[in-house]
């Protein structure tokens, strides 16, 4: 890819984030190989630059960025099956992944169906659902040093995965470019089934209707995050555009032309009121990018 193909610039990043914030920046990449990345780099060594995926789990602070994005939405995502190992990319989304393990009929991937996510972001996350967690597949990471662009690769217990989070999430400076997932064969019918099932009960929960960005909180010990929220009368209360969800108060809506400001006042007055009650104080399972 030559250099002026590689950037675009002043680039809306509203559709690329899924609270559907207004925001752009000056200039993005959506690299489709490693070696698109390297020329990222080598073309405009900036060093400050930004990564998303799916653009699920973030919160954008800003409605202007001088920084670079680097985008790995639609692009960045191929995923490749051999025998009961996929190799995907970190741009693929986890609907994209199941139904590919869907077709070649292999199971392990039914619980990520409907998680909004990339691949590289779910690693960053150690995301699940229903018990289960992609660090139960992982069996390998490829990832991206920025301290010195160099590649390397770690195994499942490298990536030092735990409740929501990784290495990756605790050092951002390592990329997530690809990973092995080792799945198991399975009866396509079942397999289906159960991503049905999935689905439908994540429908029934969440307030899949209103753009937003999943879990707001990580699950404290021995609590849930949802029902203090409850207790405390703050259903449906709304800051701005932004609403705690009448469906499960373990989520934040926009319902209106809401802003970053909107979204963080509501979530600081969350955090304390809960801190107030319970003494607990909720740790952001979101990324601000500020």
């Amino acid at each position: 890819m030559n250099k002026n193909s590689l950037v675009q610039t002043n680039v809306d990043l509203t559709p690329y984030n899924s609270y559907g914030l207004r925001a752009r920046c000056a200039r993005a990449f959506f690299p489709n190989s490693e070696e698109e990345v390297y020329q990222i780099f080598d073309y405009y060594p900036t060093p400050s630059k930004i990564w998303i995926g799916s653009g699920h789990n973030i919160i954008l602070a800003r409605e202007w960025y001088e920084e670079d994005f680097i985008i790995f939405n639609g692009t960045f995502n191929s995923i490749t099956v051999h025998g009961s190992v996929m190799e995907v990319q970190a741009g693929a989304f986890s609907a994209q992944m199941s139904e590919v393990a869907l077709q070649h009929g292999l199971s392990g991937l039914e619980f990520i169906c409907d998680i909004p996510s990339s691949l590289g972001g779910a690693i960053v996350m150690n995301a699940g659902a229903g018990g289960e967690e992609i660090g139960g597949l992982l069996i390998s990471v490829r990832y991206l040093d920025l301290n010195d662009l160099t590649v390397h690769e770690v195994d499942a217990q490298g990536a030092s995965l735990s409740y929501r989070n990784s290495l990756f999430q605790r050092d951002s400076s390592k990329i997530v470019l690809s990973a092995e997932l080792q799945l198991q064969p399975g009866c396509p019918k079942e397999i289906k089934s159960k991503m049905d099932q999935v689905r439908s009960a994540r429908w029934a929960k969440q307030p899949r209707e209103y753009p937003n960005a999943g879990s707001v909180f990580k699950r404290p010990k021995g609590r849930y995050v949802g029902p203090m929220i409850e207790a405390l009368g703050l259903k449906g209360v709304s800051v701005g555009g932004f609403q705690v969800s009448s469906k499960h108060a373990g989520f934040i809506i926009r319902n209106g032309h809401g802003t970053a400001c909107d979204l963080l006042s509501l979530i600081e007055k969350i955090q304390s009121k809960v801190y107030n009650a319970y003494g607990v104080r909720l740790e952001m399972e979101q990324q601000v990018v500020a």
